[in-house]
């Protein structure tokens, strides 16, 4: 929870980084569920090992965040994140409505897609607060993270 309490604009804009890092930590941490029920669904080869590869992309990307807390003296803590939730139910539903084939798979990828998007929008803006925030081993982490997204936006 964001208190708006801190000591000017940087302790505010520091807490409102740490419950973003909660936020995406939780987000990351339930695509390492959710990428095994699309993949089981894909039908097509180059989908299911795209999705299996971003399985472990995204492992490494839950490791990563762990550093951060790590780096910022905190216990990793993850935060209920409503957008990726919704994303997830999304692709449930797309999953669970349409019948296997290439319908599907279109599905599964566009919302794969949003998902990318939606990774790459949290982890741009949080290495730039962290940068704003001189925290330059997180922005690093943030940026490795960030890039590695961008690449898998070509599913």
């Amino acid at each position: 929870m964001i208190t708006n309490k801190g000591n000017g604009d940087s302790e505010g804009l520091k807490e409102l980084f740490i419950d973003e890092i909660k936020d995406i930590y939780w987000a990351e941490k339930a695509m390492t569920k959710a990428l095994p029920k699309m993949s089981k669904k894909a039908s097509d080869d180059n989908l299911v090992n795209a999705l299996e590869s971003h399985l472990s992309e995204t492992e490494n990307h839950v490791a990563r965040l762990e550093k951060i807390f790590q780096i910022l003296s905190l216990k990793p803590q993850a935060k209920k994140c409503p957008a990726m939730a919704g994303l997830i139910e999304e692709a449930d539903e797309i999953m669970s409505e349409t019948e296997e084939g290439p319908i599907r798979d279109a599905g599964i990828i566009s919302a794969a897609q949003k998902v990318e998007h939606y990774e790459i929008a949290t982890y741009g803006t949080l290495r730039a607060f962290a940068e704003k925030l001189k925290l330059s081993k997180v922005a690093g982490l943030l940026e490795d993270t960030l890039k590695e997204e961008k690449k898998l936006i070509k599913l």
